[in-house]
């Protein structure tokens, strides 16, 4: 039975579950939604849920949308004296982790946050089964990584 965000459409986890199928946003959000997790579509088109008071992206990139992409948004945001820390932090945490990459973005009002990324390229295809192990891993990491920022000293919660 197909979910009722799809009711218009083809159930994109119909079929046989070891083929291999495109990334397409409809497949994310229908193994999102399998797993009971609220998710909206933004202005550009790319989905977005709240896990605690962070926010993940789930994003395709690459000349075919064959990149899976999920962005973590740690909710703290920091003054500008704080990013040498959250540099370090940063720096830490992917010497020690392999998932999710952390880095710093600084916003043009000198607002710094730290975000996490994992990405995988799905060119040749990928089955909802392995979709939603990359998917549970870079929320899970994610939310390890926004977490771990909830700690740092000088945050403002988001």
């Amino acid at each position: 039975m197909a979910s009722p965000a799809f009711a218009d459409r083809p159930d994109p986890l119909a079929g046989h579950p070891q083929a291999l199928r495109p990334l397409t946003v409809d497949l994310v959000a229908a193994v999102l939604d399998h797993r009971g997790y609220a998710v909206v579509t933004d202005d550009d088109g790319d989905l977005v849920g709240r896990w605690d008071d962070s926010l993940i992206w789930f994003l395709r990139r690459g000349t075919l949308d064959e990149l899976l992409q999920i962005r973590t948004v740690a909710a703290p945001t920091f003054g500008i004296d704080q990013v040498p820390a959250l540099y370090a932090f940063c720096n830490s945490w992917n010497h020690d982790r392999l998932w999710p990459k952390a880095f710093v973005h600084v916003d043009d009002d000198g607002r710094a946050q730290v975000c996490g990324e994992v990405v995988t390229d799905l060119e040749r295809g990928v089955t909802p089964h392995q979709l939603d192990q990359l998917l549970d891993c870079g929320i899970t990491a994610g939310c390890q990584l926004a977490t771990a920022v909830g700690l740092l000293p000088g945050g403002t919660p988001g």
